[in-house]
């Protein structure tokens, strides 16, 4: 129950539920999308009442963080890409700066409903020239995902140990 914690006691605060189930969308901007008449349609009396949009991806985990970096090594986390829609969806990544020293790599193709593809997400910690404070600096950067519908925002934090 929501209502008492693990030992049976009344809880004092509310039970905070993660983004994944609550069905929210990572941060997100929309794209004029133009109707394609080569694509498609589902109509079926299931998605007829439907509010949500139809296309569109769920990223998993919905940000990344790498923590504290040692300067000089490279790092790799793994991100998963989810079509939620009910049609086949094209995506491309949009490779972050060299000064970043982030790097995007994944296969390009389009994605089936209900598959995902993962984008492996690496990151040489390197230090640029007089930046840093008390010996850390951070790296933070948004990775743009451009769909068909949308442009997916991933953020993603580290710091690095100088």
């Amino acid at each position: 129950s929501l209502l008492v914690n693990a030992a049976g006691q009344p809880r004092k605060e509310k039970v905070k539920l993660p983004a994944s189930l609550q069905g929210r969308k990572p941060t997100s901007i929309p794209n004029k999308k133009i109707e394609d008449p080569v694509t498609g349609k589902v109509n079926t009396s299931s998605l007829a009442t439907r509010q949500e949009p139809l296309s569109g991806f769920h990223l998993i985990p919905p940000r990344v963080t790498f923590g504290v970096l040692r300067e000089g090594c490279t790092y790799a986390t793994t991100v998963i890409m989810k079509n939620i829609g009910v049609n086949f969806s094209r995506f491309r990544v949009k490779q972050p700066p060299p000064h970043t020293g982030l790097r995007v790599m994944y296969t390009p193709r389009p994605v089936a409903p209900g598959l995902q593809v993962e984008l492996e997400i690496e990151i040489s910690a390197i230090v640029t020239a007089g930046e840093g404070t008390d010996g850390l600096q951070e790296v933070s950067h948004d990775l743009e995902i451009l769909t068909e519908t949308e442009t997916l925002l991933l953020p993603v934090r580290a710091n690095i140990l100088c």
